[in-house]
């Protein structure tokens, strides 16, 4: 949603709406994570370094983003620090609204356990209330957009892929399941999932025709894109995937190879959300 100044003018109820988007982008895209298990006993136990630096991580990365689908326009960090605050109170907003309506939040519990479930959530609850801009927002025809394809440098492309493949890592980060693949999985099966995932990355973006996808050139050789973006988009999604295992415990008293296999697992998916952030942010 755009907001247009004219000198001291604000359009207050363009602001009220953007707010309610943004609430109701939090709710969209964080209520997995708020119905998950896993989520609500990492709040109690996580390490609070930990838990620290995912929250530290998370806040520059949503000015950059409100930078460039905030609730409005920005023109100044200033404006992307005041829509990133206002995305990370919409997300401890709605996070503990929600865990207290379904019965995850009680009084006469510890603050600490409290405290700790409503900051986990109020990550990518946060990150769902700036998207709420990008996917629920009417844009006027005649705006132009804030930051088109050909305008992004190509560190912004890799950060576009981080905030993507962060956002899904966190819907599936905490859960057994990745522990119980890695167990499942051959180190065949392991190889095969990174070549599907890089595939999969390249095909979403440039081969498949997809609404935002990404055309190359006249006369730029295939292999072009895919060296320039796909494999280091693909870099970027695993390492994304690793830190989040690492900041949920799931490397804790695990041998390096088994290590290896969930972060690959959890690659797949990351993979998605980088490619898909490419096309929709």
């Amino acid at each position: 949603m755009a907001d247009v100044r004219k000198g001291s003018n604000f359009d207050h109820r363009r602001f009220v709406v953007g707010l309610s988007r943004g609430i109701a982008g939090a709710l969209l895209f964080a209520l997995p994570m708020f119905l998950t298990m896993e989520m609500w006993e990492l709040g109690f136990y996580i390490d609070r370094s930990r838990l620290f630096l995912l929250l530290s991580v998370n806040v520059p990365l949503l000015i950059v983003l409100a930078h460039r689908i905030g609730f409005e326009r920005t023109s100044t960090w200033r404006e992307a620090f005041r829509d990133a605050a206002i995305a990370y109170f919409l997300g401890i907003l709605s996070s503990a609204a929600i865990l207290v309506a379904i019965g995850v939040l009680r009084f006469g519990q510890a603050a600490t356990e409290v405290a700790g479930t409503i900051a986990l959530q109020a990550v990518p609850a946060s990150i769902g209330a700036l998207l709420a801009r990008s996917q629920l927002g009417q844009r006027p025809h005649d705006e132009d957009e804030k930051c088109s394809p050909a305008d992004t440098t190509y560190v912004g492309e890799l950060f576009m892929m981080a905030v993507g493949a962060l956002f899904l890592s966190l819907n599936v980060a905490p859960t057994e399941e990745m522990i119980l693949l890695s167990y499942k999985m051959t180190p065949w099966h392991a190889i095969a999932v990174v070549l599907a995932s890089i595939a999969l990355m390249h095909g979403f973006v440039y081969a498949l025709s997809f609404s935002g996808g990404h055309g190359m050139e006249k006369g730029t050789p295939g292999w072009h894109a895919f060296v320039r973006f796909t494999l280091p988009g693909y870099m970027v999604a695993f390492l994304v995937s690793v830190y989040c295992l690492w900041t949920f415990h799931r490397f804790d008293d695990v041998d390096l190879v088994e290590a290896a296999i969930t972060a690959v697992v959890l690659g797949f998916p990351s993979a998605i959300g980088a490619a898909s952030a490419r096309l929709i942010l």
